[in-house]
């Protein structure tokens, strides 16, 4: 190989200020510094193969000082001099790294990395609910593996097992998907083995919970008291219907977000599905049950403890198990119905869509609606929950 002349000093690197764009200061036989608009210099080498300008980086200055650069230039050329490709030759060795990484690192070790640092920002309940899956359905069969060594057959095989519940089956593919494209991002692997199998689960159709007529309403309303249950367990239900919250909302209240002499509730962002804080105005009937609630639970934190354990709310299912034992002739009527039945009836008896849907704590789907709709509609809101309460008295008294 030519001798090489380099002509750059240190003193001339470390006085080369950055400007708008970068630009390169020549070192010699292809070695140059480039500096950066961000006041970063990096070593490269510009060399010609088989009729092709090619660029490998060497590293940055002052990490790689100037002799340290020039040694690694000599190499490099005594590679293109091979008629090689430092630049391939630099890749390649990167991607054995990756792959090396790759083998070292399991499925579970790194799906436990991906819940630390991507699920923070999650509620504990979908937290647990995520772990629970890949602790009971995945980790059994790809647990142990090297991350590169997960095929789409493994996850394919760990899907087929739930496709009787078809709505598991897809958010367990999601999950993995979800945690091989973050290794993607991490440099750690190349492909993902769930994205190939989008479509594999056929969903069944969406369907919606059946709601209740008026009729059906009152034979209800009335049931709930009839059944035998828990004081709680009674009050819960029918402030489902009285406060149009979802079920989870409920049963995670706390007495602190309740103002029952100004007949309010405030439910903040963190508990809403729509992660935007809803308040609820309590009809009499609403506050008056909250009430008597009261002097059961009033000395705890939450409104509806369980009442097998201390210091947690009531379970999920409680109300589930509850209606499901109501005999009022509609055996599969749900606690989801109850919004969708006091919603048809507010709109039935003239309030108007947007009153219902705040209600309901629902997002605006449009985007431009929403930037430019901050109506709250209190005093109609109010209107609404104390019509619906004494409606439903007054069904229930006939």
């Amino acid at each position: 190989m030519r001798h090489v002349n380099y002509s750059l000093k240190p003193a001339t690197i470390n006085n080369a200020a950055p400007r708008e764009k970068p630009y390169s200061m020549t070192d010699g036989g292809g070695l140059h510094i480039e500096v950066l608009p961000s006041g970063s210099k990096v070593w490269r080498y510009k060399y010609h193969l088989n009729g092709k300008r090619e660029k490998v980086t060497i590293g940055s200055y002052p990490a790689f000082s100037i002799k340290q650069a020039r040694d690694k230039h000599e190499e490099f050329r005594a590679v293109v001099e091979r008629n090689e490709s430092p630049a391939r030759q630099k890749q390649s060795a990167l991607d054995e790294r990756r792959a090396a990484e790759a083998r070292a690192v399991t499925f579970k070790t790194f799906a436990e990395l991906w819940v630390d640092e991507t699920l923070f920002y999650r509620s504990a309940n979908y937290r647990s609910q995520t772990l629970r899956w890949l602790q009971e359905y995945v980790y059994p069969a790809i647990g142990e593996k090297a991350l590169d060594e997960v095929e789409p057959e493994h996850v394919l095989r760990i899907i087929e097992k739930r496709l009787d519940t078809s709505v598991t089956a897809e958010r367990i593919r999601v999950i993995i998907q979800q945690i091989f494209n973050y290794a993607i991002r991490k440099l750690i692997v190349k492909s993902n083995p769930a994205t190939p199998l989008r479509g594999v689960v056929t969903r069944a159709p969406v369907k919606h919970h059946r709601h209740l007529n008026e009729k059906e309403l009152a034979a209800f309303w009335k049931a709930v008291d009839r059944q035998g249950a828990h004081a709680t367990t009674v009050a819960a239900t029918k402030l489902l219907l009285l406060t149009m919250t979802r079920k989870i909302e409920l049963l995670r209240a706390k007495w602190e977000e309740f103002d029952l002499e100004a007949g309010i509730w405030n439910i903040p962002a963190s508990r809403m599905k729509m992660k935007k804080a809803h308040r609820v105005f309590l009809s009499t009937q609403a506050a008056s049950t909250l009430q008597i609630v009261h002097t059961l639970t009033g000395h705890g934190d939450y409104v509806f403890p369980s009442i097998f354990r201390g210091g947690v709310p009531m379970g999920d299912v409680t109300l589930n198990h509850f209606v499901k034992r109501i005999d009022f002739g509609v055996p599969e009527f749900s606690p989801h119905g109850m919004r969708g039945t006091a919603a048809t009836l507010l709109r039935e008896h003239g309030f108007g869509r947007d009153v219902v849907e705040l209600l309901l704590a629902h997002a605006e789907k449009s985007q431009v609606v929403a930037a430019y709709t901050h109506a709250e509609h209190a005093e109609e809101r109010k209107r609404a929950m104390q019509f619906l309460a004494d409606y439903i008295d007054q069904l229930a008294a006939t």
